[in-house]
């Protein structure tokens, strides 16, 4: 039984389900679902995102999709914002909200209080890691992380170097790591059940690898040529997202049609790892194979 006020949350790696359950329990409980999927908030993102379709947002209300231009950035703190409005609205409705998505540093930000900033922002400091990874690259910026902050190091990826030079940032201005200072902020701001959705490594990897070939046959390369043509930066925020930037790599002859598909899937379930690693340390979060447990826990 869903308790009033609550949230029902449905997370997990890429292309394991969350969405079709989502719809589902919607259908059951008069719910409403409020993405947390740091791409699908972009407009004209469509095929590389698995957005759900026009039908599926017209069976259920969905909210937190195509909110935002191409070369808009964003933050887990203006998700927390706009989310909480979105759900403060459902909840008036007497509806239910369903978070759903894998982008778990937006699900942990809507979930707990945490205090974003840890440390102020200081230019000088982001200009000089700027300029050291302009000189030294990205995997030498990811060491000088691991050395000062070890598990910020864990849980960010090389590629992503804009949160890699935060967390130096913090380090330097708070002399506190931020790993530390996340891990003290864990007081809830919703009653929630979370969801994890799981399933056999193997059979999650050939779900992915699936999914990459529809999206090319479903006619990424195509959207983002749409994209560029429009207007997009190929080096925003958005356009570094898994299968458009390769697909820019691609339509500049820097890679094969065959090694964009492999790129896309190799870095997926790279990213489903890591996923996995993040909402594993989310203790309140109930782990449920999809093959085996999901229609008794959660329905």
């Amino acid at each position: 039984m869903v308790q009033k006020n609550s949230l029902i949350v449905i997370g997990g790696p890429t292309a394991v389900g969350k969405s079709a359950l989502g719809l589902e329990l919607a259908k059951k409980h008069d719910g409403e679902i409020v993405s947390a999927d740091s791409m699908q908030i972009y407009r004209g993102m469509d095929i590389g995102t698995a957005k759900p379709t026009l039908d599926e947002r017209k069976a259920v209300k969905h909210h937190m999709i195509d909110i935002l231009d191409i070369n808009d950035e964003y933050s887990a703190e203006q998700y927390k914002d706009d989310a909480d409005i979105v759900i403060i609205d459902i909840l008036k409705r007497n509806k239910l909200p369903i978070v759903l998505g894998g982008t778990g540093f937006y699900i942990k930000a809507l979930l707990f209080e945490h205090n974003f900033g840890y440390a102020p922002k200081n230019q000088e400091i982001r200009d000089k890691y700027n300029n050291i990874l302009n000189k030294f690259g990205k995997e030498y910026l990811h060491d000088l992380l691991k050395q000062k902050d070890f598990e910020s190091a864990k849980k960010i990826h090389p590629n992503d170097t804009k949160k890699v030079i935060r967390a130096l940032e913090i380090f330097e201005v708070s002399g506190q790591k931020k790993s530390t200072l996340a891990q003290k902020e864990q007081k809830k701001r919703y009653n929630f059940k979370m969801f994890i959705l799981c399933c056999d490594r193997a059979k999650l990897y050939e779900r992915i690898n699936k999914r990459a070939e529809e999206m090319i046959k479903n006619g990424l390369i195509d959207e983002v040529k749409t994209l560029i043509k429009n207007g997009a930066n190929i080096n925003s925020q958005a356009m570094q997202g898994i299968g458009y930037k390769e697909t820019v790599e691609y339509l500049k002859n820097q890679i094969t049609k065959y090694e964009l598909i492999e790129l896309i899937k190799m870095r997926t379930r790279n990213y489903a790892k890591r996923q996995i690693t993040y909402f594993k340390g989310i203790k309140e979060a109930i782990w449920i194979d999809i093959h085996n447990t999901l229609p008794d826990i959660v329905l």
